[in-house]
């Protein structure tokens, strides 16, 4: 069937964090809507009173925010439409399609034995209409299942056969009259004008289920793209032994927005060799029909280079943004002005070198760390004694630098210039001089080291490693 407009939706049950899956559920639904001129909706599933709580919905809110998955018009809440929810129970009594039944919860529990001994799907013997009803007996409505069979045409999963003999009467409304998941979704689905359901094959048999309900309400039939789950890097489902699974932990991993989108998006989609793409691109491009059917799997290096390149493109301001708490972190307390002035600079020079924010922040260290610089393990050893008189003279050589002549090149030319005179390879200045200027924090190329640290800074630190390692001073 042919719709005016696409309406996706996402619907999370609020009873925990937004798990990755979920978050990658509503990224297929939010660019299927935006490649189709549509709506992407949200929808907070609530009806759960005991597991539902305002605190995971907030959660899931702030992660959506975080990952940049905007939703169009207001957010729906189930709970809310509880009387509407029934409203269409009622209507489906009238049309014949539900009825009420007075088991008790010894009696259902018998005939749900007595039927899974026969290999049969549950049938209440109040299903028949010439059972008496019981106006003083609490009871739930459950709906009529007919005869014959019901096909799913499965925009990921093909088409998908059930014979209806073979699904439950299932419940609609609990005996305490509120409304349970199988009826609320449709209903909301329907009132919400959804015309694509895109959620895990887990639902793939409710999926045929639903079609028997919209059909009986006389409802168009949403199109129903069932896709497969997450599994760990090892090929079987995801759980806590593999790692994180919220976004908020992703964010915490030094993950940006951008980077977890695009690697959510590939992970089960394909479009021709598009590996890193922005949201303009995938837009673009994005169609169901480009979604595996078999489960895809974590690979947290892929993440990684994915996140690396989408941090080499981000806007410097936008990455510091990302990475300060993450610096501050590192620094120990706040970031000055002239610090993060610093970053910004260092920032373009030393991005390719890191695939996440911790690995930013460990990269940008050098040029935060407080004076004097601490000399300890690894680091203090190539301090030896004939380095002594060569940091000495690269002190008097980087003095002599006029500052408009402080970069990486006349930097580079100046300390080449420096060995070959010396007749000493670099190996006998490198490790001491960025001893003193790194403390063995890493760092990139010893002039760039120079260059971002600015003149006054390097010389400073050379000269607290000559007075406080040699106790000598160089003035």
């Amino acid at each position: 069937m042919s719709h005016a407009k696409v309406v996706t939706r996402f619907a999370p049950s609020p009873t925990g964090f937004l798990h990755i899956g979920g978050a990658r559920t509503a990224l297929f639904n939010y660019y299927f809507a935006k490649h189709n001129d549509g709506e992407f909706r949200l929808r907070i599933e609530d009806t759960d009173k005991k597991r539902s709580t305002a605190e995971a919905t907030q959660a899931i809110l702030n992660g959506m925010n975080w990952l940049g998955i905007h939703h169009d018009n207001d957010i729906v809440y189930q709970s809310q439409n509880e009387a509407r929810h029934k409203e269409i129970a009622a209507t489906l009594i009238e049309t014949g399609h539900a009825y009420l039944c007075y088991l008790s919860p010894e009696e259902q529990a018998e005939e749900r034995q007595k039927s899974r001994d026969e290999g049969r799907a549950f049938r209440s013997p109040y299903r028949n209409t010439d059972m008496p009803a019981k106006d003083d007996t609490p009871s739930v409505v459950r709906f009529r299942v007919p005869d014959g069979e019901t096909i799913l045409d499965d925009k990921v999963q093909g088409q998908v056969k059930w014979n209806n003999k073979d699904f439950d009467d299932l419940i609609l409304l609990r005996a305490d009259g509120s409304p349970v998941y199988m009826l609320a979704v449709i209903v909301d689905d329907h009132d919400m004008g959804v015309t694509h359901v895109i959620r895990g094959d887990d639902h793939l048999v409710n999926g045929g289920r639903q079609k028997l309900i919209y059909q009986a309400l006389g409802w168009d039939v949403p199109e129903f793209a069932h896709i497969p789950l997450i599994f760990g890097p090892d090929g079987k489902k995801l759980s806590k032994r593999h790692g994180a699974l919220g976004v908020d932990a992703y964010e915490n991993m030094g993950y940006i927005p951008a980077g977890l989108r695009n690697y959510l998006t590939r992970l089960g989609w394909a479009n021709k060799d598009m590996e890193v793409f922005t949201d303009e691109q995938v837009s673009n491009v994005f169609s169901l029909s480009g979604i595996n059917k078999s489960p895809a799997r974590l690979d947290f290096d892929k993440m990684a280079f994915i996140n690396g390149q989408h941090m080499a493109m981000c806007d410097t301001e936008d990455l510091l943004k990302y990475a300060h708490r993450f610096l501050e972190d590192k620094n120990e307390g706040p970031l000055e002005a002239i610090q993060i002035e610093q970053l910004k600079n260092a920032l373009p020079h030393i991005t390719g070198r890191a695939k996440t924010l911790i690995e930013l922040a460990d990269q940008l260290f050098f040029i935060i760390r407080p004076r004097p610089v601490p000399l300890t393990g690894k680091t203090k050893k190539s301090l030896k004694p004939d380095a002594e008189p060569r940091l000495r003279d690269l002190h008097f050589l980087l003095s002599a630098i006029e500052q408009d002549q402080w970069n990486t090149g006349y930097i580079s030319d100046q300390l080449d210039t420096y060995t070959q005179k010396e007749e000493i390879g670099f190996g006998k200045i490198g490790p001491p001089l960025r001893a003193c200027l790194t403390g063995g924090a890493p760092s990139p190329d010893l002039a760039l080291v120079l260059e971002l640290l600015g003149k006054d800074e390097a010389l400073g630190r050379i000269r607290d490693c000559l007075d406080i390692f040699y106790n000598k001073n160089t003035e």
